[in-house]
């Protein structure tokens, strides 16, 4: 009898908490079906305002992309030709600048005819023509070509040619008696006062003097 009773009890037990796990489970339920119906409302509204988006634009009859960039040129008193040919003369000049193609006062006028088109007020040229090309312009440090010299008490080419402000390289010499021969009878006799050009060598009068320079052995003393 007594085994009944806590059969009886526990079936009881198990059945209370049984409702209490279905109870539970279908809270949940619910609580997800409502996020489900929040989210479809949410999705319902951005859909009926993307429609009326949609149907604004084609009430709007927007114009041709390409219409807008010839009403654009017309701003500046230009057509696509123009537009065309200032962009080849913006590339073109923009070459030399970056080869440094000199003069360098050359390149500035060319650059500021460009600056006075009203084409380089277009988005695609004015950062270009208006700053970038005019910092590498002011970046540009022009090479002298040539200075003088005036020749003092004690010089001669060898040691004019040594100077570091010159070349550097003694073996340079020649460059300066062929730029002054007509000042220069015999390169062993210079004198004081003479004023020579002392020009500016080239790649390969460098490299041909450095070599003479390195391959160089003074004679042994005797």
């Amino acid at each position: 009898m007594k085994n009944i009773k806590i059969l009886i009890a526990f079936v009881a037990l198990f059945s209370i908490l049984s409702l209490a796990q279905e109870k539970m489970t279908k809270e949940q339920w619910q609580s997800e079906m409502n996020n489900l119906k929040a989210k479809k409302s949410a999705l319902t509204t951005q859909v009926n305002t993307l429609k009326t988006d949609v149907d604004n634009l084609k009430a709007m009859n927007l114009q041709d992309p390409e219409d807008c960039i010839d009403e654009l040129y017309k701003m500046v008193g230009a057509n696509r030709s123009d537009v065309d040919n200032f962009r080849k003369a913006v590339n073109e000049l923009n070459g030399k600048i970056s080869r440094k193609e000199g003069p360098k006062a050359d390149r500035q006028t060319d650059l500021n005819v460009l600056k006075a088109n009203k084409i380089s007020a277009l988005p695609e040229f004015f950062n270009k023509v208006h700053v970038d090309m005019q910092r590498s312009l002011d970046n540009w440090i022009e090479e002298v070509k040539e200075i003088n010299y005036t020749v003092v008490r004690g010089d001669h080419l060898w040691g004019i040619a040594r100077k570091k402000e010159h070349y550097g390289n003694p073996f340079a010499w020649p460059v300066i008696y062929k730029a002054n021969r007509d000042k220069i009878k015999n390169p062993d006799l210079i004198y004081p006062k003479q004023v020579f050009k002392i020009p500016n060598l080239t790649e390969e009068e460098k490299a041909k003097y450095e070599r003479l320079r390195k391959n160089f052995k003074p004679a042994p003393v005797q």
